[in-house]
């Protein structure tokens, strides 16, 4: 419904801006030229071209963006792997410092030792 009302304005504004500016302008692009165009046709087509031009700027950002979160996505997976390897390993030399720490016991060596 927003929607709908904002479109009502905005095309309200342009039927307004057109109406007092309809005069014929030549419009020059380097070697084209165009003559008698309204001057409301020239302003709404430098708007889209605006438009086409900082959405094709925004396009190229957000590819940016995805191509360097993809890479720190990797990063962070090799990461992780490291991390679990690490805590594998640190189980497995705490299971071996059981196994020294049994095996040294003073219980089981010697009942007359001090």
């Amino acid at each position: 419904m927003l929607l709908l009302i904002l479109s009502l304005m905005v095309g309200s504004l342009f039927v307004y801006v057109s109406k007092f500016n309809f005069q014929l302008v030549s419009v020059n692009l380097g070697l084209y030229s165009f003559s008698n165009i309204p001057l409301f046709y020239v302003m709404v087509g430098s708007m889209l071209v605006g438009l086409v031009l900082s959405y094709l700027a925004h396009l190229v950002n957000a590819i940016y963006n995805s191509l360097v979160l993809r890479g720190k996505d990797g990063e962070i997976r090799k990461n992780k792997t490291e991390a679990l390897e690490l805590t594998k390993r640190i189980h497995q030399l705490e299971i071996k410092n059981e196994r020294l720490a049994k095996a040294s016991d003073p219980e089981n060596g010697d009942e007359n030792a001090l």
